[in-house]
């Protein structure tokens, strides 16, 4: 559902910390994170149980404030959740020590090891309290991920769910061959469909050139990625899960640890670059028993490292030749042309007011006027 895993390690870590108080900057539980997305994601899940137990939660990101997280430490917070770089500048200001940290949780260490975070994992790791717990929660045990189980986990248990269960039974997997002349109005056709939509591509590049697209073909599309600040990647997420947004345009950065509720499609536009990230991408729909399904569009040079990227995934997709204003597409799909008229994606009152419902208040025109993208 979105935070399974999170209550998994999250209650047993909170529920060891009850009872104890946190000195100032001196923490005692730690969730160290790949991602700001995350960070929040689990500092929402945690947060009710944490105020019923009288525990204070600090939340440590880049793109956010240091001064305002630099004084929730001084106040003292027992559990801190955190991504690697700006814990790591917290430490090195002298506004957090880490030698009383008991509990410490490392999630999707296998992220964090593709984004080059290990030596500052590591050398957090060597901070914490020798003695503590430490539990590590990655999606696979290679590059380097293992090499923390070694140096930092002793005598660890190592409890494993069964690879193939990434790709759950209520998940359709659909390959459609396209040709390059005809990918951008296949998406296009695809996003101008009834109901929410995430569209995966490579680069931040090519993610706001498709929004920008998207927006002038009349879709109300949103980018998420890395190069937007956090307030505005928190913004965007908000509008897709109140419906302002239906297309969310975005990089691996998406991929995981986010949760959206009836979620059906996720279409990588870009095919994923190997068979983990395909499931993590296809993780956002068919989420806690409903259906969903995945679809990638594939160019002919792109078929036969498709073929083999499905068999590491364990899945045998449904294959189908398509193009724009085809019947078979919106058979699968449900793409429909769209509208054409171009729209400016404003803020929705709750934003505006600070306060009440939501709704899609849409300006028409070009995209630079009328609100902020």
């Amino acid at each position: 559902t979105g935070s399974g895993k999170t209550l998994a390690f999250g209650l047993a870590l909170l529920a060891r910390t009850a009872g104890r108080r946190a000195d100032a900057k001196r923490p005692l539980a730690l969730v160290l994170v790949p991602t700001r997305e995350l960070a929040q994601q689990v500092t929402d899940a945690l947060t009710p149980y944490a105020r019923s137990l009288k525990l204070r939660l600090a939340t440590v990101v880049g793109g956010m404030s240091i001064g305002r997280q630099a004084s929730a430490l001084r106040g003292g917070a027992e559990v801190v959740v955190a991504t690697p770089g700006r814990l790591k500048d917290l430490i090195e200001r002298r506004d957090c020590m880490l030698d009383r940290v008991t509990v410490t949780v490392l999630d999707e260490a296998d992220q964090m090891a593709d984004m080059g975070f290990m030596p500052q994992v590591t050398e957090l790791l060597d901070q914490v309290n020798p003695d503590g717990q430490r539990m590590l929660f990655s999606a696979t045990l290679d590059r380097n991920v293992d090499l923390l189980v070694r140096t930092y986990l002793n005598d660890p248990v190592v409890h494993s769910v069964d690879p193939a269960a990434g790709a759950v039974t209520t998940m359709e997997h659909h390959v459609l061959y396209v040709q390059g002349a005809d990918k951008y109005a296949t998406t296009t056709e695809i996003a101008a469909r009834d109901g929410r939509v995430i569209m995966f591509l490579d680069t931040k590049h090519a993610v706001d050139k498709l929004t920008d697209h998207l927006l002038q073909s009349g879709v109300r599309a949103a980018a998420l990625h890395g190069g937007k600040s956090q307030p505005q990647r928190t913004r965007t997420l908000e509008r897709f899960k109140t419906g302002h947004v239906t297309v969310l345009v975005a990089t691996n950065v998406a991929a995981r640890g986010i949760h959206v509720d009836n979620l059906d499609l996720v279409v990588n536009v870009d095919p994923p670059s190997d068979h983990k990230d395909y499931l993590h991408r296809g993780g956002r729909t068919a989420r806690a028993g409903e259906s969903g399904s995945v679809v990638t569009l594939v160019l002919p040079n792109q078929r036969r490292e498709m073929t083999r990227l499905m068999a590491d995934a364990g899945i045998t997709p449904r294959i189908a030749q398509v193009r724009s204003g085809e019947a078979e597409l919106s058979r699968i799909t449900g793409a429909q042309a769209p509208s054409g008229v171009p729209v400016v994606v404003t803020a929705a009152p709750k934003e505006r007011s600070g306060r009440g419902g939501g709704g899609a208040f849409m300006g028409r025109g070009t995209r630079r006027g009328g609100g902020a993208p």
